[in-house]
This record gives C-alpha cells, sequence and structure tokens, in this order.
C-alpha cells in the first residue's frame, strides 16, 4: 500500500490546497490534555513540520483525559510519546521534539517567524504570557487554550480574540496580564462561556507556575484541543487561498 494513501480522503475535501498544509510548519506548545489532540490533529491534517514542546511525564491522573496517557505510559514522557504517535500517523514528518518545561525566558525566545502559527496549549501563566507576547510581537499567529477545567457543556466552546471572551476565570487573569503588557487583542483563544464549578478546584504547592486546578472530564480538553487545531488549519488554508 502507498504511504501516501493514509492522505486520501483529505485530498478528496482540500484538492489543490493540500501543499499549503504539507508546507506549512507549526509548534505546539504542551503536549497535556488539549495540546496532545491538537498536535494529532494538525498531524493528522497533512501538516509536514511541526515542534513539539513537553518536558512532564505520565501520571495516572492524567488518564481520564490525555492522548498518550495510558496505564502502560505511567513515568514515560509525553512528548516523546507524541512524537512517537505523531510519526507512525505521517512517517514523512519534520517533526523537532523538545522535552522541556518551559521558564518565561525560554517561552519568549522559542517563537520564531519561521512558524506559521503557534498553538498555546499550556496552563501555567507566566510562561504562557511570555509565549503570547513573544507571538505577538514577533507577528506569529498564535492560538491559546483557555481554562477547559471545572467544565462540562461542549456547546459553550467557542473561537474568539481573547478581547471579546468572558465568563472563563482564567481567560480573565491572562487579559489583564495581557493589558499591563500592553496587548489588548491579537489574539485567538479557545474559551468556554460555562462557569467553572468552583467545588472542583484544587490548589498545589505552585511549582512549574501552577498554583491551582479543576476537575476535568474527558471530552473537554481534547474539544479545546480540537478547536485549536480547527482554526489554525482555516487560518492556514484561508491565508494562502489566493496564492
Amino acid at each position: 500500500m502507498s504511504e501516501t494513501r493514509w492522505f486520501e480522503r483529505a485530498e478528496l475535501l482540500l484538492r489543490d490546497r493540500t501543499n499549503v498544509l504539507r508546507s506549512a510548519n507549526v509548534l505546539v506548545v504542551g503536549m497535556g490534555g488539549v495540546g496532545s489532540y491538537a498536535a494529532e490533529f494538525i498531524a493528522r491534517a497533512g501538516v509536514n513540520r511541526m515542534t513539539i514542546v513537553d518536558g512532564d511525564v505520565v501520571d495516572i491522573t492524567n488518564i481520564n483525559r490525555q492522548l498518550p496517557a495510558l496505564h502502560s505510559t505511567v513515568g514515560q514522557s509525553k512528548v516523546q510519546l507524541m512524537a512517537a504517535r505523531i510519526k507512525d500517523i505521517n512517517p514523512n514528518i519534520e517533526l523537532t521534539v523538545l522535552e522541556e518545561f518551559l521558564s518565561p525566558e525560554r517561552a519568549y525566545e522559542l517563537v520564531t517567524p519561521d512558524f506559521d502559527v503557534v498553538l498555546d496549549c499550556i496552563d501555567s501563566v507566566t510562561p504562557k504570557l511570555m509565549l503570547l507576547l513573544s507571538a505577538k510581537r514577533k507577528k506569529v499567529r498564535i492560538v491559546s487554550s483557555m481554562g477547559a477545567g471545572g467544565k462540562m457543556d461542549a456547546s459553550q466552546v467557542k473561537v474568539a480574540d481573547i478581547s471579546q471572551t468572558h465568563s472563563c476565570y482564567f481567560a480573565k487573569t491572562i487579559r489583564k496580564r495581557l493589558r499591563k503588557l500592553g496587548v489588548n487583542k491579537g489574539i485567538r483563544a479557545v474559551y468556554s462561556t460555562e462557569i467553572q464549578d468552583e467545588a472542583s478546584l484544587k490548589m498545589t504547592d505552585g511549582s512549574n507556575y501552577k498554583k491551582s486546578f479543576y476537575g476535568t472530564i474527558s471530552f473537554m480538553p481534547a474539544l479545546f484541543g480540537l478547536r485549536a487545531a480547527e482554526d489554525a488549519i482555516k487560518y492556514l488554508l484561508n491565508r494562502n487561498k489566493d496564492a
């Protein structure tokens, strides 16, 4: 069987636009519940250059919502597991794998104009801010995931400019911090208008720039990842449709 036949159904839909995705270069930061699904959808869409970033290993508590998380993978590197999976989807993909936790400084320098679009799928506020600020200042398209935790209504997940987000505590925090850095708009955000279930909040020790988290159902992070990938792919196709 030809190696290219795996892409046959997409070619029927995209026709002469398949090369747009093949030539795209996408950065996905975070291989957790949102980023793992986003990266897989980007790969299956036919994007042929991708960089994936994560410094964490699978924890047993990840199994309810993260693509690489299984009982058999507990303790293994999320980014390496996703790299193997992506290469198994498209053996010809040019895949760069960065196994690292992002400091704010590293988050800022990671984004370069070599990328056509960045998917921000991290939930630590300070590195996230630096990633967003870097993309904004370097004029690189970025799609950022807001808070998927504490929510269960898939119908309320939306994508909009970050200035238009509402009813999301995480988005409110990011908006406020961005304004202090001189950024008010120009960042695509995946968010939900559903109010978080406050009773599901749990505090942490503050390691890796994360102070708390909400309880999460299986399908919500995956849906956030799907909407982020959709927005990125549509941007790539529409940006080049007249080329």
